[in-house]
């Protein structure tokens, strides 16, 4: 394994039927390639999408925490900088779940259930 190490960053010696050391490495580029399309895109396209569901958070949204409690948003504290509420996933959401009341981080939410729909007028 050392010896192939070497040659990938020395370069194969110069002689009849030596690879391109550019060669070698285009089959690993290409492995590279697909993981990133088939695996971290779609994963940080995911992740995008979960972060605005939980920046456009309100309250009657029922949520499930990454805990498994089950449960309605009752109260969003969010986080003050310069005077201004500002959005992040360290906000403070209270959320009641049967007879109780439990503050938790706008992060730990895994999911909106049931997003509470604005009546239309008619």
């Amino acid at each position: 394994m050392t010896a192939t190490l070497a040659i990938l960053l020395i370069g194969a010696p110069q002689g009849e039927g030596s690879a391109n050391p550019i060669g070698l490495l285009l089959p690993w580029i290409l492995v590279f390639g697909i993981f990133y399309f088939i695996w971290f895109r779609p994963q940080q396209r995911e992740r995008a999408k979960h972060d605005e569901l939980l920046k456009n958070l309100k309250k009657g949204d029922e949520v499930v925490t990454a805990g498994g409690i089950v449960g309605e948003v009752i109260h969003i504290k969010e986080t003050m900088k310069d005077g201004q509420p500002v959005k992040s996933m360290e906000d403070r959401i209270t959320i009641k779940t049967g007879e109780s009341r439990i503050v938790i981080e706008r992060g730990r939410i895994a999911r909106v259930v049931a997003p509470r729909t604005e009546a239309a007028p008619q």
